[in-house]
């Protein structure tokens, strides 16, 4: 497969992944990462468990050697084949899906810990910790230790403890796992008021694409080891590289259709037209992306048959199969009985590239 690389210039204090290749015991875990990441900005590196992503967030902050390739920091080589900067002289920090917190010490010596090993003392170390722990509202939990806190409360203090060394660049491996479903929400909004503060360089880890799409400017999305997309979140979900990544991003459907255009972005008359000619079973056809806002219910459209139906509060959400039997989604703001026969307009469609080869399409997320 292709390595994306940016073609814009890289400011001359960025982060840049150049042929990064990792093996373990000869299996190749990150394969040939070009990467380069402009400094103050949030990046996230999505992607299914075992596709390289913390592999390459360890390999970023020294925890991992690299097998070949070379990470640098604006004009200091991090690491290569032939040298390893270790990780305490790297300005990063990182934060764990575990909080990595120590039990026997207190909230304040935690944040404080990495700014002791830099040698603050007195006055100035203690407001460096007051100021970090403001930043992150658990001020009033100063004095009490990890295991009274909640989990939300103890990954703020992760976090403060991260501020507090004022590093370049922030690195989180999926911190928001361990949490249910309103502290994720909650501390979203946390990281972002923690990069606008700091001005820090961001590398999120996640397998969570709505983490991914809510919090960064720009994704890396990673499979089998390689970068397979590199792109702000709205231009991910809107146009896809290929049919792995739209199966991967939002919700979708993947249909094979007779295509009369070259276009990628294909308008309802295309799209239409293209539904109408599957009754004649045509030979050639493409791989179009059809998104379930784009399903419209229309006297007028062509026929489908809805196959499932479910109730999703602000919505009904349908599997529709298409006359050649290919599968739909659709949303509607009223149910319909399974076995019902509708007629349907499809707005926009988004044409695929061919799958590379060697690639698993995932399965694309279903309606039960």
């Amino acid at each position: 497969m292709a390595t994306l690389i940016p073609s814009s210039d890289l400011p001359a204090r960025g982060l840049r992944l150049h042929g990064v290749h990792k093996e373990f015991a000869g299996q190749t875990v990150v394969d040939n990462l070009n990467l380069e990441i402009e400094e103050g900005s949030f990046v996230a590196l999505l992607g299914p468990s075992g596709c390289g992503k913390t592999t390459t967030l360890r390999m970023i902050a020294g925890f991992d050697t690299l097998s070949s390739g070379r990470i640098s920091l604006g004009s200091t080589v991090l690491a290569s084949d032939h040298q390893q900067l270790p990780p305490e002289l790297r300005n990063m920090s990182m934060v764990f899906q575990s909080y990595a917190l120590w039990p026997h010490m207190t909230v304040a010596d935690n944040v404080g810990y990495p700014l002791k090993l830099k040698g603050y003392k007195g006055s100035d170390y203690q407001r460096r910790v007051r100021e970090a722990l403001a930043t992150v509202q658990m001020e009033p939990y100063a004095q009490r230790r990890p295991q009274d806190l909640s989990g939300g409360q103890r990954q703020r203090v992760a976090l403060a403890r991260c501020l507090a060394s004022e590093p370049r660049v922030v690195l989180l491996d999926e911190p928001l796992a361990n949490l249910d479903r309103h502290l994720r929400a909650s501390m979203e909004d946390s990281f972002r008021d923690f990069h606008r503060r700091t001005g820090a360089t961001f590398i999120y880890v996640t397998h969570d694409q709505a983490e991914a799409m809510a919090l960064a400017d720009r994704i890396a999305v990673m499979h089998k080891g390689q970068l397979v997309q590199w792109d702000a979140p709205e231009a991910l979900y809107q146009r896809p590289q290929n049919a792995w990544v739209a199966g991967f991003i939002g919700q979708g459907s993947v249909v094979r259709l007779p295509l009369s255009s070259s276009e990628r972005l294909l308008s309802s008359a295309q799209v239409q037209q293209a539904l109408a000619a599957l009754q004649n079973k045509p030979s050639a056809t493409e791989e179009v992306l059809i998104r379930p806002q784009h399903v419209e219910l229309d006297p007028a459209g062509v026929p489908a048959t809805v196959t499932h139906c479910v109730f999703k509060g602000e919505r009904y959400q349908f599997v529709l199969q298409l006359q050649d039997g290919q599968s739909l989604q659709a949303y509607h703001w009223q149910g319909l009985p399974t076995g019902a026969q509708i007629a349907i307009t499809v707005r926009q469609g988004w044409r695929l590239q061919e799958q590379p080869a060697g690639s698993t399409r995932p399965t694309l997320a279903s309606v039960a």
